[in-house]
């Protein structure tokens, strides 16, 4: 008899505990410092600690193609303006995924209804296809890596007893950087440094459900 209550004293917690796993898939709109607005979507996955805190985690996927007017100006002070070939130069097409660790606060705002704050930090991987210097009409790829970080706010609608909607506007920060080289007209090597600041605003919306 106590091998049995200890296997229910056991099983009853990870029951209980399975329960309370969610996830949620969000999308919507995110404007980043380097780039015009592009679409962004994402997954969140995580469990609730009790029903107003939860841990989880989170990973998004951001692509956008942009012209980098920092870089063209760059060009532009070094090598002397020529416009069209410096804006081919710096043409950069990108692939951002943050993925973070984060936790949410709710609370009940209505019948059905609840405000919550979310935050997270992590790290943000850019995979990043640019024009060569030298040979602009040839693409080179590139990864770069930076710490980030997200602060957001939301209002979810339960749509039934394991199932919400969700509006989410949200703050992210970040800014990954590299280093490459480009020879000018002379002959000398330049080294150039090309950061993408992709902090800025994103507007959601999405589902969240538990399980």
């Amino acid at each position: 008899m106590k091998k049995y209550l200890c296997l229910i004293v056991l099983f009853v917690p990870a029951l209980a505990f399975a329960q309370l796993h969610m996830g949620g898939i969000k999308l919507g709109v995110f404007d980043p410092s380097a780039t015009n607005a592009g679409f962004i979507i994402g997954y969140e996955g995580g469990w609730a600690v009790d029903p107003n805190f939860s841990l989880g985690w989170s990973i998004d996927w951001f692509h956008k193609d942009y012209v980098d007017q920092n870089l063209v100006s760059q060009f532009n002070n070094f090598y002397g303006i020529n416009s069209s070939l410096n804006e081919l130069r710096a043409t950069t097409n990108l692939y951002a995924i943050p993925l973070m660790a984060t936790a949410t606060v709710n609370w009940p705002i209505a019948p059905r209804s609840y405000a919550y704050f979310t935050g997270g930090f992590g790290l943000e991987m850019l995979l990043i296809y640019y024009h060569d210097y030298d040979n602009p009409d040839n693409n080179d790829f590139h990864g770069a890596f930076d710490f980030a970080w997200q602060l957001g706010a939301g209002v979810a609608y339960e749509l039934g007893p394991r199932s919400d909607v969700l509006i989410e506007l949200a703050y992210h920060n970040s800014q990954p950087s590299w280093q490459y080289e480009g020879t000018d007209l002379t002959g000398h090597t330049r080294t150039f440094e090309q950061s993408i600041n992709m902090s800025g605003l994103m507007l959601r919306t999405g589902f969240r459900f538990y399980f």
